[in-house]
């Protein structure tokens, strides 16, 4: 089975290609970040070329700009081809099948700011919400063991007797 799943960054502004019997073609490259960081603690991407076509292609030319997380399904492809120089060249890239536009980098500058805090919103007057507990590896505290869950909201402590049950 040849199947590759990829969420990454796309790294520059798609544009798209038509061939000469009109069928259009994109090719990008995404940033796909490694789960380990290097000496120095910074995260290394690795960037994967890609090649989209049809309606693939006039959706990711349309629809999404350099630095938008892009969700990448397809296969592994390899190709060759002759240069000018008469060398063979060969390459690897992944075929897109499915492709969906996860969020784009300005999306966190225009959340509220209780969304750039790692906040909840408040969805009433009465009661604050807790932090949220966002465990994305960005995140510092990630990996870390959860904290003690937070008690409810007293509007929302409801007593219920085995009587009650309708099992």
């Amino acid at each position: 089975m040849n199947k590759v799943l990829l969420t990454g960054r796309i790294t520059r502004d798609p544009e798209v290609r038509y061939l000469s019997n009109g069928t259009p073609t994109v090719s990008f490259s995404i940033a796909v970040d490694r789960t380990t960081r290097d000496q120095n603690g910074q995260r290394q991407a690795d960037f994967i070329n890609c090649v989209a076509w049809n309606q693939q292609a006039d959706f990711i030319s349309r629809y999404i700009k350099k630095g938008n997380m892009l969700g990448v399904v397809g296969r592994i492809s390899t190709r060759s081809y002759q240069g000018q120089d008469g060398q063979t060249h060969y390459v690897t890239e992944v075929t897109v099948e499915q492709v969906e536009g996860l969020s784009s980098r300005t999306d966190s500058q225009a959340q509220p700011e209780s969304y750039q805090q790692n906040q909840a919103p408040s969805f009433n007057n009465q009661a604050q919400s807790a932090p949220r507990q966002y465990q994305g590896y960005q995140n510092p505290t990630y990996g870390e063991a959860p904290s003690a869950p937070q008690e409810a909201p007293k509007q929302f402590d409801v007593k219920v007797d085995d009587d009650d049950l309708p099992f």
